[in-house]
């Protein structure tokens, strides 16, 4: 391969998003004054996204087409004796993969977001956090460095932050940035942890550099352990996406991260940001291929996630939190992949799930906004027949989400499954039957979210009459306006093809050669799937043979009995489970433990320090000890000053006295 690309060209990609959310942020929302009107401020910002949109199909397509490939250090920041501190891109298969995938979709949330906070008082604001949210993406996943790198993932962090409190007013949008803030600084200190000990070990923070010598670090032992440095770096690492990726236990801020406007549930929490820890694991795939003992934390870590998690769908009466729910289920299927050594099918499925996943947020969001912002899924019902446009793309992607044949979703999700049964780690195998219930768990909640909000009886009337969301006396949901209709019509497009298209280059062609590294001898996964493989038709057609496609259709026919048919039966149900609902409810106790023993245990710890350090040892001891030391001093001193002369002359006389006598003693 061959630097064919050129660095101002990719330079242009990672910066025009950035340009715009300056210019509006600091001129279209009252910083600097207000040049920029709403009108100059979502075109200027969706004018430079679909720039580096095109752009980056453009590299794609070179990668693809031409072999096109990018190794060069743009500038040099500083050095720390002979190591540079660069800003450097790399641009391969899975770079150029990332950079469409983040401003395709961030394109369709620019547009979008034009119709759903057309109302909205922060209107430029939010434009410009959404663009410097893909300039921070871009830099995260165009980064050749460890430290280009972190700074593009503790960027996402911070914009994050500023998007689910963006409605600041809100006393739970405020706690729940916080608490998105706090969990991922857990994972962060990891990630931080695993970076030092590569750069430590390896002496260089380029990715290059540093995959040459982790074979090396595999017979390097930490320091008075018998963990080799690979091992314990590739954990810290992985704690780091753990956090990032919302994995148990480190996923308890994505659900409460619904906060924010509807746009960034789609950007951020579905197609972008969580997936960031999937990347990073794909990226270092030279160091995770070196420990068993890493994988297995991995492929167990994403199977608890990909069931348990899912579980809590079921329960969810808010729109976009049983989609959240989906995310953080959909998260661990990619995490499984990864322990698999399938990190090409992680990806794959990163891909797809982000068109379809933004997809379903996105019609979550025009749902709510024909309800009246009301998000309660037992107000609503029979909506397709006065919202067809989102009717049909959510069902297109709910039916790729489940994994129907032939839709993108069918083919990324199934070879999880397959490498996670082929995998040669251990708890492959409880992982591979974590996935497989969950195939279950993902068709039920799914179809209930579906059924319950667009098909049986009407239910708007039965809001609260003192409600804000209620709609108005005899007044049905409409159809959302084009803004937003024509991103879940460009979104439901690739949430059908992509999956057919892409599947033979990306998991059994040459796409990803030299990018993601396999041990085959050890890891067998993607070599036993690929012997089975004979074109994504047949593929599709070998469905109705496999456990998977009946576990989807078991899903379907429960979700219609329960919803549909039977709409009473649900409620008896839940009576008849009171004890396990109860744990369901508080999601597993995970945010009372967080809340109860760390958040407690912490002010705990501070009070005590407060008191005993601060106030006890430092103010009293140290400062005040030696005020009070200097005071008794001074004290002495006054008396000695008396002014008589007489005293002066017995002082010196004393003086004297004490001086012979020691000249005296030493002689």
């Amino acid at each position: 391969m061959e630097s064919t690309l050129s660095p101002m060209f990719l330079l242009a990609i990672a910066l025009a998003p950035l340009l715009g959310s300056i210019v509006v942020g600091l001129f279209g929302t009252g910083f600097f004054g207000r040049q920029v009107t709403r009108t100059g401020g979502h075109g200027l910002t969706i004018a430079l996204v679909a720039f580096s949109t095109i752009a980056s199909l453009y590299v794609l397509y070179q990668v693809v087409v031409n072999d096109a490939y990018f190794n060069e250090t743009i500038y040099t920041w500083a050095l720390i004796g002979t190591v540079p501190i660069e800003i450097g891109f790399l641009v391969d298969s899975l770079t150029a993969t990332m950079m469409v995938v983040v401003t395709s979709v961030s394109l369709m949330v620019h547009i979008y977001t034009i119709g759903y906070m057309s109302d909205d008082p922060g209107y430029n604001r939010f434009f410009s956090y959404i663009s410097l949210f893909t300039f921070s993406m871009l830099m995260l996943v165009m980064a050749n460095n460890m430290l280009l790198l972190f700074f593009g993932w503790e960027a996402v962090g911070l914009v994050s932050y500023l998007l689910i409190g963006f409605w600041y007013e809100r006393p739970t949008a405020i706690f729940a940035n916080m608490k998105a803030f706090l969990v991922n600084r857990v994972g962060d200190f990891g990630f931080l942890l695993g970076i030092g000990l590569l750069f430590a070990y390896s002496g260089s923070l380029n990715y290059e550099q540093v995959f040459a010598s982790s074979s090396l670090l595999s017979f390097t032992y930490l320091p008075g352990t018998d963990w080799t440095i690979v091992t314990v770096a590739a954990i810290c690492l992985f704690i780091g996406a753990m956090g990032k990726s919302a994995q148990v236990p480190l996923h308890a801020w994505l659900p409460d991260s619904m906060e924010g406007p509807t746009p960034i549930s789609a950007l951020i929490h579905a197609a972008t940001m969580v997936t960031a820890g999937i990347f990073m694991v794909a990226r270092f795939s030279p160091v995770f291929e070196l420990s068993n003992t890493a994988l297995s934390l991995v492929i167990i870590v994403g199977a608890i996630g990909a069931l348990f998690l899912g579980i809590l769908g079921l329960i969810q009466n808010d729109i976009k939190r049983v989609v959240a729910y989906s995310t953080l289920s959909q998260l661990g299927y990619m995490t499984v992949a990864l322990g698999a050594s399938a990190y090409s099918a992680a990806v794959f499925h990163l891909m797809t799930h982000a068109f379809f996943k933004a997809l379903l947020f996105l019609g979550a969001g025009s749902v709510i906004i024909g309800m009246h912002h009301n998000q309660d899924i037992r107000y609503m019902g029979a909506i397709r027949k006065y919202m067809p446009i989102t009717w049909i793309t959510f069902l297109i992607g709910t039916l790729s989400l489940v994994g129907t044949p032939f839709f993108s979703g069918y083919y990324s999700k199934e070879h999880i499954i397959e490498a996670a049964h082929a995998a040669n780690v251990w708890g492959a195998s409880f992982a591979y039957y974590c996935v497989l219930i969950g195939v279950f768990v993902t068709s039920l909640y799914s179809f209930r979210l579906y059924f319950v909000v667009f098909h049986g009886k009407e239910r708007f009337d039965q809001v609260p009459a003192d409600d804000p969301h209620r709609l108005a006396e005899g007044e049905k949901p409409k159809e959302s306006s084009w803004v937003v209709t024509l991103p879940l019509i460009l979104l439901a497009i690739p949430s059908v093809l992509v999956g057919a298209w892409a599947i033979e280059p990306m998991l059994f062609g040459d796409f990803f050669n030299n990018v993601i590294y396999v041990d085959g001898a050890l890891h067998p996964a993607m070599a036993t799937i690929a012997s089975t493989f004979h074109g994504w038709y047949a593929y599709g057609l070998h469905a109705v043979q496999t456990v998977p496609f009946w576990l989807v259709v078991a899903g379907f026919v429960v979700a219609l009995y329960l919803y549909v048919i039977s709409p009473t039966t649900p409620a008896k149900i839940y009576n008849a489970f009171s004890g396990v609902n109860r744990i369901l409810e508080n999601k597993y106790y995970v945010d009372w433990v967080y809340e109860n023993v760390f958040a407690r245990g912490a002010r705990v710890i501070g009070k005590g320090f407060w008191k005993g350090g601060d106030r006890g040892v430092i103010d009293g001891f140290i400062i005040g000890g030696s005020t009070k030391l200097i005071a008794g001093i001074a004290a002495i001193s006054r008396k000695l000053q008396s002014g008589y002369v007489y005293h002066y002359a017995a002082s010196m006389l004393v003086g004297v006295i004490v001086l012979i006598s020691f000249f005296v003693l030493v002689r």
